[in-house]
């Protein structure tokens, strides 16, 4: 498993990460579920906009630059809204209220940590190889 971090806290942002990075899958995001639990992030990969069609529940999202710099904060988007903030290399959503619990502000920077102790920013971190972290051991 793969836990999102707060650089500036040191405070665990999600301790649960799924990577969108196939047109398919940031295609699909949220969509289907009732919700998102408070400890999971969706870490959507390249991406600057999103949207909340036919979505059931508000989100939290946090738009962050290649070096993981968080650029800007989304609180509770309702369904049916779009967020956007262009250049941002990635979008990370979260269960709506989240951001603001664990004391997130833009010019945070945030990284990816591994069970087994493996640290990388996000820009230095393949898609795929943040991807195959996040996996849920068999």
């Amino acid at each position: 498993m793969v836990a999102l971090i707060n650089r500036r806290t040191r405070q665990t942002i999600a301790s649960c990460i799924e990577v969108a990075d196939t047109r398919a899958a940031r295609r699909r995001g949220l969509l289907g579920r009732d919700s998102i639990d408070i400890a999971s992030a969706l870490v959507i990969v390249p991406c600057w906009a999103i949207h909340t069609a036919w979505m059931r529940f508000a989100i939290d999202v946090l738009f962050v630059n290649e070096d993981g710099e968080v650029v800007r904060i989304a609180s509770r988007v309702q369904p049916w809204r779009c967020a956007v903030s262009r250049g941002a290399y990635a979008a990370i959503e979260l269960a709506a209220g989240a951001a603001h619990l664990r004391g997130v502000k833009v010019g945070d920077r945030l990284y990816a940590r591994s069970d087994e102790g493996f640290e990388s920013s996000l820009s230095f971190l393949p898609s795929r190889i943040l991807r195959r972290m996040a996996a849920k051991p068999a």
